[in-house]
């Protein structure tokens, strides 16, 4: 199959990816551009994943403040090297991370970051509420751990759905930055303030 100049300058720009990439991803996909579109981020996610492991001392330490400045953030992403810490994609997103934390208000970074005295106080109440509700014994942990998932993806960063696009989550966010930039990338810290806030 014949593949354009003028469709892999559409696929690059839709993709970030290379041209070699791109012509290869419209040969594979026999010239429809979304298939292609769907195999670079399938090649590129798995790129990300395989950086994940490298070291990120650069980055950036973005200051965000809200318009009215009652809200205000401190984020600092990480990367590689300063080269990419200076791109505008790069800063791009660590500006849109910045906003996501002044509008979201997440509590915590990951999951991981969760004490565990606080999962265990939700858990109690999330099974006292089940029970309450009258479903059977057999059903109440896994209504538990749903809720315990939802309650994660409300108060950790890389789990709630981002603030411009909610079908994308903001670890996925991250993730499809490192696979278009092609270094790894870690929010490694932030802190919100809110006027009047103890």
């Amino acid at each position: 199959m014949e593949i354009s100049t003028a469709q892999i300058k559409e696929l690059r720009e839709a993709t970030g990816a290379g041209v070699l990439e791109c012509r290869k991803a419209l040969i594979d996909a026999d010239g429809n551009m979304e298939k292609a579109a769907a195999l670079l981020r399938e090649k590129g996610l798995a790129k990300a994943a395989k950086k994940s492991e490298r070291t990120t001392k650069d980055g950036r330490v973005e200051v965000y403040s809200h318009p009215g400045n009652r809200v205000g953030v401190i984020l600092e992403v990480n990367c590689e090297s300063d080269f990419v810490a200076r791109t505008d994609d790069f800063k791009s997103l660590v500006h849109e991370l910045a906003l996501h934390i002044a509008f979201s208000n997440p509590k915590y970074l990951k999951p991981e970051d969760v004490p565990a005295d606080v999962l265990e106080a939700q858990r109690v109440a999330f099974k006292a509420e089940a029970a309450a509700s009258g479903k059977p014994e057999n059903v109440l942990d896994r209504i538990v751990q749903g809720k315990l998932d939802k309650y994660l993806d409300e108060v950790c960063l890389l789990r709630q759905p981002f603030v411009k696009d909610d079908k994308v989550k903001v670890g996925d966010l991250v993730t499809n930055a490192i696979a278009k930039i092609g270094e790894n990338m870690v929010v490694r810290r932030f802190v919100r303030y809110e006027l009047g806030e103890e």
